[in-house]
Parts: structure tokens; sequence; C-alpha cells
């Protein structure tokens, strides 16, 4: 659907994009992570023909060509890109004209994404008197609605409560189904586990790791976690070397790779005589591989 192959980027002497290659499939949510400065801004703007590579390629249906990228994609930049004093229908009517949409073709897609976004109870409100993810809602009705076979997300709930959030990650799942591929860029871990069916995590210009999560939180090797506190770091280390175990320093805490489950009461009486402030137990997920792979 989407290849991007050995990208380069340089903003004079300093390289942004290292050869940097991914692909997203039809029908998929592809998760791009990293941390600010890891080159995702410049990516998206040289996906969307806002920026020239210094050299490699980005190949959409098997064609290569940038112009007729265009019509391909939606883009739903971070910060609100819509008229505020305008409706929803009338963003929807200004934005499908500029695509080339006309008579009944434009009236039936503004019809239908309106369905497909729910935004029947506000199609006539002004976008500056909705809430932050209803306004979200109508930022991606206008990147729908040339009818894009790449919808990419940059940072879509920044910003929105925990409920607009919710709300919006059920939305962005409904895609997979609706024949839209998407390219989400995010900072929150738990957003690209609940949504993504493929995940690229980005540093210094390239993609140290990518895959499935399950495939990702394989590279953390242990079976289960131990999270600890302690005031009493120099026995704690020293007991977890003994028994052969990997382990993390991380903000105060010390994360233990344990290589089999076992019982909460199991691992607290292994550490018998080691005062612990906590200790908690917790399945592997893809905040601990972004931690791994980035440290």
């Amino acid at each position: 659907m989407l290849e991007v192959q050995n990208l380069e980027k340089s903003f004079g002497r300093k390289s942004v994009l290292d050869k940097l290659s991914f692909s997203i499939s039809d029908h998929s949510i592809y998760g791009l992570l990293g941390p600010n400065g890891a080159g995702k801004t410049t990516t998206i703007n040289i996906i969307c023909n806002l920026l020239e590579a210094d050299s490699g390629k980005i190949i959409m249906e098997g064609n290569p060509e940038s112009e007729k990228r265009k019509r391909l994609i939606g883009a739903v930049p971070q910060e609100i890109s819509v008229y505020q004093d305008l409706s929803c229908k009338e963003n929807l009517n200004f934005f499908s004209k500029i695509y080339g949409l006309e008579g009944s073709r434009k009236m039936n897609r503004i019809k239908k994404i309106i369905e497909m976004l729910n935004l029947f109870e506000y199609e006539n409100t002004q976008v500056s008197k909705l809430s932050g993810g209803w306004k979200r809602r109508v930022n991606i009705a206008v990147a729908l609605v040339h009818s894009p076979t790449l919808l990419i997300l940059d940072e879509p709930t920044a910003g929105l409560d925990v409920e607009a959030r919710y709300e919006l990650w059920e939305l962005i799942n409904t895609f997979k189904t609706s024949g839209v591929s998407v390219l989400l860029t995010t900072h929150q871990l738990e957003e690209a586990e609940r949504l993504c069916t493929r995940i690229g995590i980005l540093q210094k210009g390239r993609i140290i790791a990518e895959g499935s999560l399950e495939e990702l939180c394989n590279l953390v090797p242990a079976k289960q976690l131990a999270i600890i506190e302690t005031d009493d770091e120099s026995n704690l280390t020293k007991k977890v070397k003994s028994m052969d175990w990997e382990y993390r320093p991380y903000g105060g805490r010390f994360i233990l790779f344990m290589p089999e489950k076992k019982l909460l009461k199991e691992v607290v009486n292994m550490f018998d005589g080691i005062p612990l402030r906590s200790i908690s137990l917790q399945e592997v997920g893809l905040e601990h591989v972004y931690m791994e792979v980035t440290r």
C-alpha cells in the first residue's frame, strides 16, 4: 500500500532521516513511535509532498510519482486545521470542492462522511463551539472527504480528555474495515497498543524495532516483570545478580526481568530481608519494549 524506501534527509549538517524504511499494508494501522526529534514530522512531510527527501523513495499503491500520491492521502496534523468560523458541513463542502467533487457526488460523499463519523448532531454547528474531541473528529472528516486510501494522524488525541480519547480510539479502529489504512504517530504508548496492527520505533531517523505488539514484546527477555521500589538498592541488585536475572533502574524503581511467571507471594519471599517500599508484577507491554530498545 505504502512503501518508504531508504529515505535520507538532512538540514545543514544535521541528519534527520538515515535510510529510513518501512511499509504499511492495506486495511492496517501502522504506529510510528519515537521521541521528539526522531524524525516523525519530517517523514510525514515527505510522504505528504511538503518536503523533498535528499534520497530514497515513497511508493504509493505501486506508483512512485509524487503528484499522483496527493489524492491518495488525507492528513490530520496535530493542530486543528479546519475553519473555526464555519460549521462542520460547511467545512466539508469547502474542502470537497478543493478536491474537485461536484454535484451529487459531492453531496453523497459529505453525507457518507457525516454518517461514518457520527456528526449528525453537530453538522450545522460552528466548529469553534465544539469540544476538543468533536473538533478533532471534524478535522478527520475533512481529511477523508476525498476518499483517500491512506489517512495520516499526527498525535490525534493530544490534549483530549480521557472520554474523548477513548471515543476517538473507537473511531480510528473502524477505519481498518472501511478501506482506509492509517499512519499514526503518537507519544501515548497505550494508544499504539490498542490501535496498531504494526508498530515501528524510530530513533535518530531509523527504525530500530518493528513488528506487531506480540513480536515487539518478545524483544524483552522476560516472561513477567517485577517492579520494585526499595531503599536498599545495593542488596537488591546483589540478590538479582545472584539469580542471574536482568534488571533496569527506571525513575527510582527497579524493573526485574523474570524468566518465568510467579505469584506475587513467591517473589516477595525471594527478597526476604530486603526492605521493599512497593512491589508489583506486570506483563510485558509496549512501554517496556520502548524503554528497552531506546535506552
